[in-house]
């Protein structure tokens, strides 16, 4: 697939709006935290304990992390790209499990909800799948998507049949146990399925970006001279 160079002006844009879309969706996830609080429902442990809350707070960190890289005149480790490709699947998986399966839940501002499971979303895979300043994921590291999920699963279903709570109603263990398996494989399966859709995109490139800004300034200055 041909695609368009882009130039140090661009790259440097595109790595503000990865910073300051991540420093805006922790500000979201701040002011509705400190709605929580306001309301004395304010323990971290179940504010945090939401995937969609979880997920979007990491996916944030890593966008502020690979866009102060790409400031810094450095190159995107491929670490970094993998860490961020693992982030665009599971919140493909936020988007689709809330607007599909439990829309309009929670108690959060209906704007709040939006940002964090659309207009968030749509824009970080939009970044994804236009923006090639990644490498080709590796398909043998396809695996790497599960940990993480599995990991929160875990402790979601351990916290069920100890202290009750669950952030989704399909998690309750009183559904029974055929119903907890039945949900768990599907969010895996969809995790993986998003996963395999993410690793493709890796592939694409509209506009490629393959150097980091201060690289690109030393080469046309090299070519001036």
């Amino acid at each position: 697939m041909t695609s368009r160079r882009l130039p140090p002006t661009a790259v440097r844009a595109i790595a503000w709006g990865r910073v300051a879309a991540g420093a805006l969706c922790v500000a979201v996830l701040g002011y509705a935290y400190a709605l929580r609080i306001a309301a004395d429902d304010g323990n971290p442990f179940d504010f945090f304990g939401y995937f969609t809350n979880q997920t979007s707070l990491l996916t944030s960190l890593v966008l502020i992390g690979t866009g102060v890289t790409t400031l810094r005149g450095r190159r995107v480790p491929d670490w970094l790209s993998t860490v961020r490709g693992i982030a665009v699947a599971c919140l493909v998986i936020v988007a689709l499990v809330y607007n599909l399966l439990v829309p309009g839940t929670g108690s959060a501002p209906p704007w709040v909800s939006a940002v964090l499971h659309v207009v968030f979303p749509i824009a970080v895979v939009l970044d994804w799948v236009l923006v090639a300043d990644r490498p080709p994921l590796p398909w043998r590291r396809l695996w790497l998507v599960l940990p993480y999920p599995v990991v929160w699963l875990a402790v979601v279903l351990v916290r069920g049949v100890t202290d009750g709570w669950v952030p989704y109603g399909f998690l309750l263990p009183e559904r029974g146990l055929p119903s907890l398996v039945l949900h768990v494989v599907g969010l895996l399966a969809a995790l993986l399925a998003s996963g395999a859709l993410v690793w493709t995109a890796s592939r694409l490139a509209v506009f490629s970006v393959a150097d980091a800004p201060g690289e690109v300034d030393r080469e046309a200055a090299a070519a001036r001279s």
